[in-house]
This record gives C-alpha cells, structure tokens and sequence, in this order.
C-alpha cells in the first residue's frame, strides 16, 4: 500500500471521514486507507460478487441485499477504524 494514501498520524486518532467517504465510493478501499489489507480484500470480494450475481434472476435480490450490507458494513467500518486510528 503506499504510503502517500495511508495517513501518518502520531496521535492516534483522526477523521474517519476520509476512509469512509473512499469506501462509499469503492467498497473496501476505506479499509485500504485504514491500512487493513486482508479486510479491505474480503470487503471488495464479497462486494463485486453480490454485484455479479445481482443480474440473476432468482438470487438477484438476495445478492442485492448483501450488496447494501457489505456496502453499509465497508463505510461504517472505515469510518470507525478510521476514528479511533487503529491499524
């Protein structure tokens, strides 16, 4: 991860803003900023498959609402993490 997106902060705790407002964007990415790699990647990854299944029919809702959760779950997430400024 490079270093200019990860904030250096020595006093421990910061804005959340930036990390979920990058995480509302591209899910995960939030998480990317908070410097959590593993997190980051199980957010996209559960993210863009419940977009790819959105297009069939009979799971396509189901899919849809674990979209909205990982979604809700990846900003919330970012912005608490980001908060507290944990790494």
């Amino acid at each position: 991860m490079s270093k200019a997106l990860m904030r250096q902060s020595n006093e421990g705790g910061g804005s959340g803003v930036v990390p979920a407002v990058c995480s509302a964007f591209i899910p995960g990415v939030g998480q990317l900023v908070n410097g959590e790699t593993s997190k980051a990647i199980g957010v996209f990854v559960v993210a863009g498959g419940a977009a790819l299944l959105h297009g069939v029919p009979i799971i396509g809702g189901i899919a849809a609402l674990a979209y909205a959760v990982t979604w809700l779950y990846g900003v919330g997430d970012a912005y608490v993490t980001g908060k507290r400024g944990k790494r």
